[in-house]
């Protein structure tokens, strides 16, 4: 297996952080970045500044701007593009002539704006009849870089398949389980940044335990009723990728999520708080097609619709929560 070689697309703090997991377990690892300039920083510095401060880059660990050389040859290609660029990356492969016996792992967490597609889903639209699968958690990167004990999930419909990504990612500070249901995994790992940047706005306005613990548990109501409807497996949301992550994203400090919504609550708007920051807020796009889903399979999801109105119809986060607070009376 140590001669499998292996492309990281994306040179953010995760796909930074699989690489260097990836390399130091004896694999050889190609990491692409799409800008040419900062390339050449990674190269030369050998730390990404920008993403995952303070880790070194292993200097055997290639670092290119290539996309053709970085997935030529590769038996394992590795998708850590932010998710509302993952389509745009995907064609400009497929022109290139890839690697279709490869296996493609996505660790994007997103669903795309207009499609509604999960990123799996995007992957095979884009290269065909190829390997696919997903691994999502709760895996802050700076922690995993640090060597901190993490759990993630490899989620695919091939028990082979699974088995053998298990098999490439477990380390003994990294333990991976495989999942059978793509779509629930990949929906906790997408829909959970929603939940993220309303615990951020509950911090910005000061706001306490009890109002977290509530948009945690009413969250994950929401997730799981929209995750059944579109065909997820229930119990998928209680486990590492649903239950996990969400709590790891409401409450780290590293959340970018919590972040935006934090910053929110104080009273600034999205585009200033969007435009000050070096990494991509997943759950910015995301709360859009969250919204959308809840219109098209008719579920309720309360705490979505109030995001969405908070990010994209300039609602105040005050009267969002009122909102909230007095709906109609029901049992839980």
């Amino acid at each position: 297996m140590k001669k499998l070689k292996i492309a990281v697309l994306g040179d953010g703090g995760w796909g930074t952080t699989l690489a260097i997991l990836l390399h130091k377990k004896g694999f050889q690892v190609c990491l692409w970045g799409a800008f040419s300039d900062y390339v050449s920083v990674l190269r030369a510095k050998r730390v990404n500044d920008r993403f995952l401060p303070k880790v070194k880059i292993p200097p055997g660990l290639e670092i290119t701007d290539n996309l053709a050389h970085a997935i030529e040859g590769k038996g394992l290609v590795v998708i850590a593009v932010p998710s509302q660029y993952i389509r745009q990356v995907l064609k400009k492969i497929k022109q290139l002539g890839y690697p279709r016996r490869a296996i493609w792992l996505s660790v994007v967490k997103g669903i795309e704006v207009g499609s509604l597609k999960r990123m799996s889903e995007i992957i095979k639209e884009e290269l065909g009849n190829i390997e696919a699968a997903v691994l999502s958690g709760p895996t802050i990167a700076q922690e995993v870089a640090r060597g901190i004990p993490t759990t993630a999930v490899v989620a695919s419909e091939k028990v082979n398949l699974r088995k053998q990504l298990q098999d490439i990612f477990t380390t003994e500070n990294f333990r991976v389980y495989t999942n059978s249901d793509v779509c629930g995994v990949e929906l906790g790992g997408s829909l959970k940044n929603v939940i993220a940047i309303a615990c951020g706005i509950s911090d910005g306005l000061g706001f306490g335990t009890n109002a977290k613990a509530a948009l945690l548990a009413r969250g994950l109501a929401e997730i799981s009723r929209l995750g059944k409807v579109m065909g997820a497996k229930p119990a998928t949301f209680s486990g590492i990728s649903g239950l996990g992550d969400l709590v790891t994203t409401c409450i780290s400090s590293y959340s970018r999520n919590r972040y935006v919504g934090e910053q929110i609550g104080k009273g600034k708007k999205l585009t200033q708080v969007v435009n000050r920051m070096k990494m991509v807020a997943e759950g910015v796009p995301t709360a859009k097609s969250a919204y959308q889903l809840s219109r098209f399979f008719k579920v309720n999801m309360p705490i979505v619709k109030e995001i969405y109105n908070v990010l994209y119809k300039n609602k105040s986060s005050r009267k969002a929560v009122k909102d909230l607070m007095t709906r109609q009376k029901r049992e839980e």
